[in-house]
């Protein structure tokens, strides 16, 4: 498992699709704040594109030509997390063959993305404090100091200022990250967008499949919009890979019933 990282700037084929008000306001918002070096905290629940909306920030802002780091808290082991993010020395873990970079110097110069952050251990919550008052670290197995010139995204999927009152999060790095939070809506929040998102995501998976599909009922598009989300923009997503994946022919048949479970991917 390893830093998810792009030279430059991100050049994902993902957009960030849709015109209502609740997306336009967060986009407004990265607009505002991409221009200078803020750290930003990005809030919003599971599936609404909160790395989509911290590699637009990064497009639009000054170190759009430098590197774009990720790199999922929630997802690597608590004693891998440290050598992801800061890197290690030859040595310095079993099994550590050679030296490994880590996420701040993949980043140096551009900008980290660090999704889940409430997931991040507290004592690495002190090290990248470090990194935000000082810009330095050091890697793990070695007493030298490195520079850290980074740009800080970081996303949460759970209230931080939950839990900096119970303890698991650090209030003074708390402060650091919430100086500009920008919220990315649930879908529940914007349903204008879900036609939107649909056409969007069969052009998508159709172009990937060679499929040609050239028309939707309007009746489906229709039930899209009335249905419940809980996964958000990402259960839309996997239910149309899913049509498009069973479909033979020129129209999308989307399964309806599957979204009366909830849950569709």
């Amino acid at each position: 498992m390893s830093v998810e990282y792009s030279p430059g700037a991100p050049h994902d084929e993902e957009e960030i699709v849709g015109e209502s008000p609740a997306l336009r306001r967060a986009l407004q918002q990265a607009k505002k704040i991409a221009p200078s070096d803020a750290t930003v905290l990005i809030l919003g629940e599971p599936g609404t594109g909160k790395k989509l909306l911290a590699c637009a920030i990064h497009r639009m802002s000054p170190r759009r030509h430098a590197n774009f780091a990720a790199l999922d808290c929630a997802a690597i082991p608590p004693g891998l997390l440290q050598s992801k993010l800061f890197g290690h020395e030859k040595g310095a873990l079993a099994g550590a063959h050679q030296r490994a970079i880590g996420g701040l110097e993949l980043a140096h110069g551009g900008t980290l993305f660090l999704d889940h952050i409430e997931a991040l251990p507290v004592e690495l919550q002190t090290k990248l404090l470090r990194v935000l008052q000082h810009g330095e670290f050091e890697n793990a197995g070695s007493d030298n100091i490195r520079r850290a010139d980074i740009r800080l995204l970081a996303s949460a999927h759970q209230d931080l200022a939950e839990s900096v009152a119970r303890g698991k999060f650090r209030a003074d790095l708390y402060y650091r990250l919430s100086v500009f939070p920008i919220r990315m809506p649930a879908l529940r929040q914007r349903v204008e967008d879900i036609p939107l998102l649909a056409i969007y995501f069969i052009q998508k998976y159709a172009r990937r499949m060679n499929k040609n599909i050239d028309s939707v009922p309007d009746q489906a598009l229709t039930a899209l919009a009335g249905a419940e989300w809980p996964g958000n923009v990402g259960q839309l997503e996997s239910l149309i890979e899913q049509a498009v994946i069973r479909c033979e022919g020129p129209v999308l048949g989307i399964p309806l019933a599957e979204l009366e479970g909830g849950w569709a991917g």
